[in-house]
């Protein structure tokens, strides 16, 4: 494995990013966003082993009817965002076998609070109609004031945990 190489500017990163997004809406004709594509793998996973089930609830057959719910705009980003950051990571040299962690935390309890967490965003992606991506990215540039509202809230929560677990990081 190579040395690590430093990180992205983020200037530069968030340009790149913007750009991302400009293509999106010019050449798919909508923005970026991950959420979406949790639901129509659960969809399709649902109408495999339980059709009559996915058949009868209003969510699921929404993503089932218009065909094969894995051929949507949103799994193939989400494949393509797996793909890219792999190989991102790999030239830059990070792809190790660690778990990031503050030194008064262990690894499980890290894992751990990583689960909960990521189980109460998608929780809160569910409910506030979008991921993070989805309503920051896609949601603000269109002025959505649900996406503002969100955007604002996110950076104001994780300003204030911060200041709660800095001290683990030490």
């Amino acid at each position: 494995m190579t040395k690590e190489k430093p990180y992205w500017n983020p200037y530069i990163a968030g340009i790149g990013l913007g750009l991302t997004l400009l293509a999106a809406f010019v050449l798919m004709g909508r923005g970026l966003g991950a959420s979406g594509a949790f639901s129509s793998i659960v969809s399709y996973l649902v109408d495999v082993f339980a059709p009559l089930h996915s058949a009868n609830n209003e969510v699921y057959s929404a993503y089932i009817k218009g065909g094969n719910p894995l051929k949507t705009w949103l799994v193939f980003e989400i494949i393509g965002v797996l793909i890219g950051g792999f190989v991102s990571g790999y030239f830059a040299g990070r792809i190790k076998r660690k778990v990031e962690k503050g030194k008064t935390t262990s690894s499980f309890q890290r894992l751990l609070f990583a689960f909960i967490g990521g189980g109460l965003m998608g929780f809160a992606a569910k409910l506030a109609r979008g991921c993070t991506s989805g309503q920051g990215l896609t949601g603000t540039p269109l002025f959505n004031v649900g996406s503002w509202i969100f955007l604002i809230s996110l950076f104001a929560s994780g300003y204030a945990f911060s200041r709660l677990v800095k001290g683990q990081w030490k």
